[in-house]
């Protein structure tokens, strides 16, 4: 889910530790029925490239009628991505974006100058018991576009550039990697993929992005002779060649990664900006209630309930 329920948030093989810039534990939170554990905004380092929130929710599971219920929320100044490996998503936006998701698609909002959207469990899937696994994550604009009109795109798995190579599975999600393009429209220079390693096999790197990194979405995996557990996130030093070898029982990760952004980007609750100003407007619009008339409006279909600004 988008939802931040927070206020504040050399040679491959001779590469030492000091590579790794900065090492995240991702504090998990639980949402009532089941926990995210967020990597990004961490302490130590807020942004890898334009990647400003990260997000593991799940693995969960859920009984007959149950699932997860995002009520809509705002965002300004940022896109979202959910990819997921398990359970499914039904998204509706201010723009009139009504997509279900499931895993191994792309959905991709940009909020602009505002957004509201909602993320709930299908009705399908409440049908039987079912699951949810998944990332999700918020990429902060340049400030040319934080005043652009919101939109929405969905690509099917079928979309999504598959790079495979001796025990190395690697889907593009977005931006540019080892030669392909992903579908989505990117904003600034940025990498996304979901990797697949199987026993011993070994990932280089892309290395013609400024700021990288990996979160292990199951491990272990090994780097600079180091072994790395799941859960647990990696930002390398720009310029060095890194690559990651799997352990016995292969391994899973997201790679993300692109261009740091010029000045400074703060983060209150569901919004980020350039400058405090812009999110202290959208503060004020989204307790107005001024549906339609200013920054925010709800879901067509989804206008019931709200998720009001935190106090």
């Amino acid at each position: 889910m988008s939802w931040n329920p927070a206020i504040e948030p050399g040679c491959p093989d001779e590469v030492g530790l000091d590579a790794i810039e900065t090492l995240i534990v991702p504090r998990s939170r639980d949402l009532g029925g089941f926990e995210v554990r967020r990597a990004l905004p961490a302490p130590k380092r807020q942004m890898v490239g334009p990647f400003i929130f990260f997000d593991q929710a799940g693995p969960a599971e859920f009984l007959t009628g149950q699932g997860v219920d995002v009520r809509p929320h705002p965002h300004i100044g940022l896109g979202t991505v959910t990819y997921l490996f398990r359970g499914d998503f039904h998204h509706r936006d201010s723009t009139g974006a009504d997509q279900t998701i499931r895993p191994g698609e792309l959905n991709w909002m940009v909020a602009g100058r505002g957004v509201t959207h909602s993320e709930r469990t299908s009705a399908e899937a409440r049908s039987g018991p079912n699951s949810l696994f998944g990332i999700q994550t918020w990429l902060a604009l340049p400030e040319r576009d934080e005043d652009m009109a919101p939109m929405f795109e969905h690509h099917g798995g079928a979309a999504l550039p598959l790079i495979e190579d001796r025990g190395v599975s690697v889907r593009l999600i977005l931006g540019n990697a080892y030669g392909e393009s992903a579908p989505a429209t990117m904003y600034s220079q940025t990498f996304y993929a979901d990797v697949a390693l199987e026993a011993g096999s070994r990932l280089p790197m892309p290395d013609d992005h400024e700021d990288r990194g990996i979160y292990i979405v199951e491990g272990p995996i090994s780097i600079a002779g180091q072994d790395f557990e799941a859960g647990r996130m990696m930002v390398f030093r720009p310029g060095d060649r890194i690559t990651v070898a799997a352990g016995d029982r292969g391994a899973r990760l997201m790679i993300l990664g692109g261009a740091t952004l010029p000045g400074p980007r703060y983060i209150w609750w569901n919004f980020v900006a350039s400058s405090r100003e812009r999110i202290e407007e959208a503060k004020a619009q989204w307790r107005a209630q001024n549906w339609g008339r200013g920054l925010f409006d709800l879901p067509v279909d989804d206008r019931d309930e709200h998720i009001p600004l935190p106090d």
